[in-house]
């Protein structure tokens, strides 16, 4: 009897041994048995049709599916090196499994919800910028912003030109080039970008607004995806240049990244940051509603880059907001991935949308737009493979989705300021562009 007890113990303990072992493998720090509960737990909700549809749902589904995505791409050999590791990965998957039916459409709507309709991703987009501007250091921050925005916007006039000549090249025509690849690319994104420029060209052509939005929206898909594997490959391509700043924008003798604050954690200061976060999003949509032509994401920066440059706030603030900014950043990045593949990457428009001709647009405004930013960062004092990063390719990106799966690829979070910045207030420009041009270019 008892080498039987004893035969049974040391059978409980070999268990919780290898139970111990699976779970020190981590997926963004969930331990692998935690995860595999967790997932069980979302099939059975989703397969159940009890999944919450609201803030709790969506977070459960987002966090836990784009943990994993994200981490299987960061493995996978070819996505790894080639195609935008796991932020690539994240996306495609989702958007792959909501159009092929296998995560229901009401779980679908749930993650839309939460990502769009909740307004979870401005929340996201301002806690990365106030977080991010407030950790650089004061000097530099002005010096890089008059040295980018020339960078960005030229870089952006230099693809507008350069894709209407493939096009001519290649029998599209300029004008067709133009309106429908090479400045839906460049317009910031869907909300702000392709929405109001179908409705200019539906004003000007006559047609409705939302035949013209559909024949939009795979130049902005498309041009999204070759963006974030580009970002990818550029930084790894780029590892050892001297070229590359590894996160420093700006060439000078002290680097961002070294002068770069950090801080210690505080509960309290989070809950502090939270609500300084989101006084700034307001601030920004109050201007917004004064100036309508300037973004609120504009205003956003500007006021937290004048904030910082003068050293308006104090130092217990500024560190509260750049620790609620690395809470969100760290916990929600692949969730927020995973949302943007459910909710707003639509492949079946994309595939039905795939002409050689249209590859050829796509490819050709991202080649073009990196090639013209490096040279011009350079000609600036900006590192060529962040002027690439963000003044090129995350102006041929899905917006502030888009500004975050390009820094993302390419582990590049602490620019954001810079590529919502061009990406922002050149989506505008592109639009009073259009204003102007379209009737002369039907």
């Amino acid at each position: 009897m008892g080498n039987k007890q004893q035969k049974n113990i040391n059978q409980s303990s070999d268990w919780r041994q290898k139970l111990v072992r699976l779970d020190n493998i981590k997926i963004s720090g969930i331990g692998l048995v935690a995860y595999i509960i967790m997932a069980v737990l979302l099939v059975v909700a989703i397969r159940t049709h009890t999944l919450p549809n609201n803030m709790i749902g969506a977070i459960l589904a987002l966090v836990v599916m784009g943990h994993v995505f994200y981490y299987i791409g960061a493995k996978l050999p070819i996505f790894r090196s080639y195609l935008g590791g796991g932020s690539v990965f994240t996306i495609v998957t989702a958007a792959v499994l909501a159009a092929s039916g296998i995560i229901p459409p009401d779980v679908v709507k749930t993650a839309s919800g939460f990502i769009n309709t909740s307004d979870f991703l401005d929340l996201y987009i301002v806690s990365l910028i106030g977080s991010s501007i407030f950790r650089m250091n004061r000097s530099l921050i002005l010096k890089a912003a008059v040295r980018f925005l020339p960078v960005a916007f030229l870089s952006m006039a230099v693809t507008f030109f350069g894709v209407g000549l493939v096009g001519l090249l290649i029998g599209e025509g300029f004008s067709h080039s133009v309106l429908y690849v090479g400045m839906p690319i460049m317009a910031g994104g869907v909300g702000a970008g392709i929405v109001p420029l179908s409705g200019i060209y539906a004003h000007a052509f006559g047609h409705p607004a939302k035949v013209i939005l559909s024949q939009l929206f795979p130049a902005v898909i498309f041009g999204n995806l070759l963006a974030i594997i580009s970002a990818g490959l550029v930084s790894k391509i780029f590892m050892t240049s001297k070229n590359n700043g590894h996160g420093a924008l700006l060439k000078t003798n002290e680097t961002e990244t070294k002068q770069a604050t950090e801080v210690s954690l505080d509960y309290m200061q989070i809950g502090v940051g939270l609500t300084m976060s989101v006084a700034f999003f307001v601030l920004g949509t109050l201007l917004n509603k004064l100036v309508p032509q300037v973004n609120a994401y504009a205003f956003v920066i500007l006021t937290i880059v004048l904030i910082k440059s003068l050293g308006l706030l104090p130092k217990y603030y500024e560190d509260s907001v750049i620790m609620f900014g690395q809470l969100v950043v760290k916990n929600m990045t692949h969730a927020l991935l995973a949302g943007v593949g459910l909710s707003l990457l639509n492949m079946k428009l994309l595939m039905a949308a795939l002409s050689w001709q249209f590859v050829v647009l796509c490819v050709s405004s991202i080649i073009i737009i990196s090639l013209s930013s490096a040279i011009l960062g350079k000609l600036f004092g900006l590192y060529p493979v962040e002027a690439v990063i963000t003044a090129g390719l995350a102006n041929n990106s899905m917006g502030g989705t888009g500004n975050v799966a390009v820094l993302a690829a390419s582990d590049r979070m602490n620019l954001i300021a810079f590529a919502q910045m061009g990406n922002r207030i050149g989506g505008a420009l592109i639009l009073v562009v259009a204003g102007i041009l379209v009737s002369f270019m039907h």
